[in-house]
């Protein structure tokens, strides 16, 4: 015990005659982070979805649509695609506002190219998160965010993970909204 101590260790005290979970010995930081994994709301507004639509499913089509974009220095973010179905895909993602219309402009070029079927674009809409260390896999995470949100009427467009982070673009009139129903359902 005074080595897990020393070395700020969990120790788990099982039974040698029971199959049980037994004991978790650890610090009281450890017991907080566990019990709250979400540690703060993020915002971002100014930001358009892009949406090529009809994009053949076969190996380099996404090199084909983010490479153009990088080397006119617009960042992608939110990048969602959808399950192939007869051998197209849908590909969505973000930029900001600011590079909506040369980004649109460009996956235009590049649908001719690849043989997509058409590109979409949308402006006024922002990203909320919700911040903190593993909670993708955190059971319930995703269902009090997008809970929350519902309760306040507010539509999600587009859902986003990673392991710290859970993003939903919403319109950007709601963003102050969702991360106050945000800050309330994590009690932050």
């Amino acid at each position: 015990v005074e080595i897990a101590e020393a070395y700020t260790m969990e120790l788990h005290v099982r039974s040698s005659f029971h199959a049980g979970p037994g004991t978790i010995i650890c610090s009281e930081e450890a017991i907080m982070e566990d019990r709250n994994r979400v540690r703060g709301i993020a915002h971002e507004e100014h930001v358009a979805r892009l949406s090529v639509v009809g994009v053949p499913d076969r190996p380099g089509i996404a090199a084909s649509i983010f490479a153009p974009l990088a080397d006119a220095d617009i960042a992608a973010d939110v990048i969602v695609q959808t399950a192939s179905h007869e051998g197209v895909t849908d590909m969505s993602f973000t930029v900001a506002s600011a590079d909506g219309r040369e980004a649109e402009r460009i996956l235009g070029g590049v649908a001719r190219e690849i043989g997509a079927r058409t590109v979409l674009a949308q402006n006024g809409l922002a990203k909320v998160s919700v911040i903190g260390s593993g909670i993708r896999g955190q059971p319930g995470v995703a269902a009090t965010m997008f809970k929350a949100l519902s309760d306040r009427r507010i539509n999600i467009e587009m859902i986003s993970t990673s392991e710290v982070r859970i993003t939903c673009i919403i319109q950007a009139e709601r963003v102050k909204e969702a991360v106050t129903a945000l800050h309330e359902a994590f009690k932050l």
